[in-house]
């Protein structure tokens, strides 16, 4: 049974924690990077921009390319190397066009790390663990975080930036060898991707799945889970670089210092989120976990809005922290949850994953609208509206029909 694979769950934990370092390729370096080769700042964010849309764009089919493989390790592999030549060859050739080669590659094997960590969890823990799992997944992966940052910043200032890309190639070396620790055997391709669980081939036999158009169109729950998340992700993307600004605006605080700080905040409280949700949600399910993650958002706004101090930081950012360390395990795990069976998880989540990003691609210029017409108090307030918005779309939208098929009430 999936749960007695032990060996392959504590070297999963590894690699959700190495690869903290590696999915998103430089990521925060990538302008420090950039802008050290003299580049203008727009130059920078067309490059950026390209890659937020190719990873929007790549993050579906991707999720649908694990479902039918079975081959999830050699594909976290394959990605795991590419990403990491693709970011060495911008490091030696930082030109335009390689820049923006580089950030496209990234983002859509970063998507596919993301799809094929997924599968891997749900064809190891199988349907009934993956609650407690993905938990521990996310404290991992938030403590890899916190971890690769504090050592990026600290080599970063001894040796300079080379010292970044040395940690990122260390960091997937290890990945990798967690990768190879994980046994092959352990990994049930038909529970990984949602259907019936197949130990033989024998019981391959059985009728084809729905194709991935009809049980994305078809599933009511799912559609109103992706508006939801995009209402979300529209609310909270633009709440974090607002927050500094506004801070930072005001002379209130060192721009550096307080901006690593928030980042730092935000991370810790994740750990012990993630771990209490994965809990939670194995005895209770999910759905809650999410009306609590989309609570914290018009707070943390509200919050925001009205407290014009550094030490604002410190409830802003726990806030934040409990939201996205509740999403972590609740998104994928209820997304699991309603395509159970039909074969199409890891692309359902991708198409979730897609329409929320397409929300928070639109955050940061709502955000800026209000706060150049009216203030950064206003732009506060309206995020949280959208928020509120979101939390009602879901609170009515789903609730009724989640309680009457169990999705989200009880793992």
């Amino acid at each position: 049974m999936p749960s007695t694979h032990a060996s392959s769950r504590r070297w999963l934990s590894g690699l959700n924690f190495f690869l903290a370092d590696v999915r998103d390729g430089l990521g925060p370096f990538l302008g420090v990077l950039l802008a050290g080769h003299g580049w203008r700042a727009d130059d920078i964010g067309y490059v950026m921009a390209a890659g937020g849309i190719a990873g929007m764009l790549a993050i579906t089919p991707m999720g649908a390319w694990v479902d039918a493989s079975r081959h999830k390790r050699l594909l976290l592999a394959g990605s795991t190397i590419v990403l990491i030549l693709a970011t060495m060859v911008l490091w030696k050739v930082p030109s335009f066009g390689m820049a923006v080669a580089s950030q496209i590659v990234t983002a859509v094997v970063g998507a596919l790390m993301g799809s094929a960590v997924m599968g891997m969890t749900l064809g190891i823990v199988g349907q009934e663990d993956v609650p407690r799992q993905l938990g521990i997944n996310e404290a991992w992966n938030h403590a890899g975080n916190v971890a690769a940052a504090a050592v990026a910043g600290l080599a970063g200032y001894r040796w300079g930036l080379s010292a970044v890309l040395v940690l990122m190639v260390l960091m997937a070396c290890a990945a990798l060898a967690c990768l190879w620790k994980i046994q092959p055997q352990h990994i049930d391709h038909e529970l990984a991707r949602g259907g019936e669980s197949s130990p033989t081939s024998s019981a391959r036999n059985h009728v084809l799945p729905p194709s991935l158009p009809r049980v994305l169109l078809d599933s009511r729950d799912l559609c109103l889970l992706a508006v939801t998340m995009l209402l979300f992700h529209l609310g909270n993307a633009a709440m974090l670089p607002l927050f500094a600004q506004a801070v930072v605006a005001r002379g209130l605080a060192d721009p550096s210092v307080f901006t690593a700080s928030t980042i730092v905040v935000a991370q810790l409280v994740m750990i012990p989120v993630a771990l209490l949700a994965g809990q939670y949600a194995n005895r209770h399910g999910y759905w809650s976990l999410i009306m609590a993650a989309m609570l914290a958002l018009p707070l943390r706004g509200l919050i925001a809005a009205g407290w014009e101090s550094p030490w604002a930081l410190i409830p802003v950012q726990v806030l934040d922290g409990i939201g996205a360390g509740l999403l972590g395990v609740a998104l994928p795990g209820l997304v699991a949850r309603i395509l159970q069976c039909t074969g199409h998880v890891n692309a359902g989540l991708g198409a979730v994953m897609s329409i929320q990003g397409a929300g928070a691609a639109m955050s940061p210029a709502l955000a800026g609208w209000v706060a150049h017409h009216f203030g950064y108090g206003a732009a506060f307030v309206s995020l949280s509206i959208v928020a509120a918005i979101g939390l009602i779309v879901y609170r009515f939208g789903m609730s009724s029909r989640m309680c009457r098929n169990g999705l989200g009430i009880a793992p």
